[in-house]
């Protein structure tokens, strides 16, 4: 410990007050005397009332009480009431222990005592050593019982808080999951020769994916799927601003990446170190059947067409919100009859089975060349199932899977 550095400052524990109960002042004297030069705090009485009227007045760590008053010297009687009466008043977590002072012990006395919560005996006349360790083994005995006590309370009582804490997170994300499920699109828009299918699945109650379909047109769709870094809460609140900012940006003459450079200037300086958007961002034609896109560092979409030929759409920029002057390219591509794009997020490909082994982009696109014959609906259906069956139905993160099918 350095010289500016002090201890803390050690309180030291009150001395032991002990309860002399008897109806002889000699013998309350010696016990006076003997116990206050060994330590203890002593409070006397001389009868059952005095005992009671102190022990309602003061708190013990341990009462040390003849069982024979003025009344009755023989029997016991009177103090094996006064016991009673005790134990009546005091309750068991908070009694003092009870050492009992008599010169006519016998085992039937002794046994109707221990049923009243006596400790141990000293028999009359005591040995000074042997009434010292007694005293001092049961008061250090209840200390501990008490602390012990103690603490346990400590504990219920955090464990109470805890669970209460607990109840009302879990009530707070039950009514946050219900709000974003209410801001993500309750039906997807229908166009003829176009099918869409989309499933959305948090990992915490509350997701940082979302996903978006919306109608600019008679002929015209755009389509964005987002992933925030992070879950639970604080990537809900982020999604649901994004999810804004799409709807607001979103009409049928705005391009895909002046949609996510705006979006990405909104977002620059606000985002911690730790989060970050990735988001693919397209506008569909379905007239003209083209789609315009751009991709902002997220899982590139794949596309399958009829003959069994496909690609990545990968063409973009970096993830929304880490650049100043966000740049990004897009790409359009013609659309044909047979067609199967798939927009998903890592909560797809990362899925581990068991073994730690990750379903993959090489599984899902084998689905996909598999099944591209199959329409939107039961394409989609196949790969969710293959997904669980290869997860155990176990997500780490929250999953978005889109089908688009072009007829």
């Amino acid at each position: 410990m350095s010289a500016s550095q002090t201890a803390a400052p050690q309180v030291a524990e009150a001395p032991p007050r002990v309860l002399v109960a008897d109806d002889q002042p000699d013998v309350i004297e010696s016990l006076r005397l003997l116990l206050k030069a060994n330590g203890f705090q002593v409070v006397t009485a001389t009868s059952p009332a005095a005992v009671l009227e102190a022990v309602n007045a003061t708190t013990f760590d341990l009462l040390l009480i003849d069982l024979n008053y003025a009344r009755d010297t023989t029997s016991g009687r009177e103090g094996l009431d006064l016991l009673a009466e005790l134990a009546r008043r005091c309750p068991e977590a908070s009694s003092p222990p009870i050492v009992v002072m008599t010169g006519w012990a016998t085992v039937a006395l002794a046994i109707e005592a221990m049923h009243r919560g006596v400790g141990d005996f000293v028999e009359k006349p005591w040995d000074n050593q042997r009434l010292l360790e007694t005293v001092r083994a049961q008061i250090t005995g209840h200390r501990a019982k008490r602390e012990a006590a103690t603490r346990a309370a400590a504990l219920e009582t955090h464990a109470r808080e805890i669970e209460a804490e607990l109840r009302d997170r879990a009530l707070e994300i039950e009514e946050a999951l219900r709000v974003q499920q209410g801001i993500l699109p309750r039906e997807i828009p229908r166009f003829p020769g176009l099918e869409i299918t989309a499933a959305w699945r948090p990992a915490r109650g509350v997701a940082g994916d979302t996903f978006d379909v919306l109608r600019l047109g008679e002929t015209s769709l755009a389509l964005a799927v987002a992933d925030v870094a992070g879950k639970g809460v604080p990537a809900a609140i982020l999604m649901s601003n994004l999810q804004a900012m799409v709807r607001s940006l979103s009409t049928p003459s705005s391009r895909p990446g002046e949609v996510c450079a705006e979006i990405s200037r909104a977002l620059a300086g606000s985002l911690g170190d730790d989060r970050f958007i990735s988001c693919f961002y397209a506008l569909v034609d379905v007239a003209a059947r083209r789609l315009a896109y751009t991709n902002a560092g997220h899982n590139p979409p794949l596309l399958v067409r009829a003959d069994g030929t496909w690609a990545r759409l990968d063409v973009g920029g970096s993830v929304l919100g880490i650049a100043e002057l966000p740049s990004y390219t897009e790409q359009e591509i013609a659309l044909a009859p047979g067609d199967r794009l798939l927009v998903f997020t890592d909560g797809v490909t990362e899925s581990v089975n068991a073994d730690g082994e990750e379903f993959g982009e090489r599984r899902l696109l084998a689905l996909a060349l598999e099944h591209r014959a199959l329409a939107a609906p039961a394409l989609h259906q196949r790969v969710l199932d293959a997904l669980l069956a290869f997860n155990g139905n176990r997500f780490a993160d929250d999953m978005t899977l889109i089908v688009l099918a072009v007829e």
